[in-house]
C-alpha cells in the first residue's frame, strides 16, 4: 500500500508511505529516490525525524522503516530480543527483494544493523554505524537515564540542549508522550534480554568487513564517542568521523553530517 499523505515526522515529505505485514506485523517504511538501496535504521525516538535521508536521495533509494513497536508499525511482543529485530529485518529485505544494499542506523538502529550485517556480511555492500548501541565497552558504558531528570534529557541527546528542545512539544502533549512511552518500552524490552551488551556482537564483530563508517558526535553523553576505537578495531575497512560540538543526536546538531554519509557511500 502506498500514499503520499503529509507525515508526522519531520523530514518526510515527499516520500512514499508504504505498508506490509511482515512476520505478522504491519510495517510502515517511507521511501524517495532513485539508484542503489539504502536502508535506515532509526533510533529509540522516532520524534526527532529523518531529515538527514535527504542526502541520500539523490543516489539512492532511501527505505525509512520503522521498527515493531516503534512510530508508526504496529507492535511485536513477541520481539523480546535484538535477533527478533534482526529476522525481522532480513525478512524486510526478501520481501521487497532488495539484493545487495547499504545499510545504516543511529543509536539502536546502529545495534540492529551491525546484527544484520555481522549475519550476512555479503549481502552488506556498505555499513554507517552512527553512535551504535549493543557493544559492551569498558569505562566507557552507555548513560544510565533512570535518574536522570526530563528537564536534563535534552542535554543527554545534543551537546547544545537547544537542538534537542525544538523536538519536544512545548507544554503537555499526551500524544506523543504516549508514543515516545510505547517505543522506551520496546527498548526496554530489547535491553533487558542483553543488559551488558550483545555478547554475540563482541563475539563475531571481525565479520564487519565490508566498507564502515562510524560516526560520532565528539560529545555524546549517551553513547560515549569513546567506543569508536573499540568498534574499529581490527576492522581494517573501517572509518571512524568524530563530528565536533555534536552530542548523541549527531544528525540533527550537525546536518552537514548526512553529506559525509553521502560522500562515503559514493566512493564505495
Amino acid at each position: 500500500m502506498t500514499d503520499l499523505a503529509t507525515p508526522a515526522l519531520p523530514g518526510l515529505e515527499g516520500f512514499a508511505r508504504r505498508t506490509r505485514r511482515i512476520g505478522g506485523v504491519e510495517t510502515v517504511w517511507y521511501e524517495a529516490g532513485d539508484g542503489p538501496p539504502l536502508v535506515f535504521l532509526h533510533g529509540t525516538g522516532t520524534f526527532t525525524g529523518f531529515e538527514m535521508a535527504r542526502a541520500w536521495t539523490g543516489s539512492h533509494r532511501v527505505i525509512l522503516p520503522h521498527h515493531p513497536g516503534f512510530g508508526e508499525s504496529a507492535d511485536d511482543p513477541a520481539a523480546v530480543a535484538i535477533e527478533d529485530y534482526v529476522l525481522h529485518y532480513l525478512a524486510f529485505f526478501d520481501t521487497l527483494e532488495l539484493g545487495a544494499l547499504a545499510l545504516a542506523g543511529f543509536s539502536v538502529g546502529g545495534w540492529m544493523a551491525a546484527e544484520i550485517a555481522l549475519r550476512q556480511p555479503a549481502r552488506i555492500r556498505a555499513l554507517v554505524l552512527a553512535a551504535p548501541g549493543g557493544l559492551a565497552v569498558p569505562g566507557a558504558a552507555p548513560a544510565d537515564l533512570s535518574g536522570v531528570g526530563p528537564d536534563e534529557v535534552p542535554g543527554y541527546l545534543a551537546h547544545d540542549p537547544a537542538v534537542a528542545l525544538r523536538y519536544f512539544p512545548d507544554g503537555p502533549d499526551p500524544a506523543f508522550g504516549a508514543q515516545l512511552g510505547r517505543e522506551m518500552g520496546a527498548l526496554g524490552r530489547l535491553l533487558a534480554a542483553a543488559p551488558g551488551g550483545s555478547a554475540r556482537l563482541a563475539r563475531w564483530r571481525h565479520r564487519l568487513t565490508m566498507p564502515l563508517l562510524l560516526v560520532w558526535g565528539a560529545e555524546d553523553r549517551m553513547i560515549p564517542a569513546a567506543q569508536a576505537p573499540a568498534w574499529a578495531e581490527g576492522l581494517p575497512a573501517a572509518q571512524t568521523l568524530l563530528v565536533p560540538g555534536a552530542g548523541h543526536l549527531v544528525f540533527e546538531e550537525r546536518p552537514d553530517t548526512a553529506t559525509r554519509v553521502a560522500d562515503f557511500l559514493a566512493a564505495g
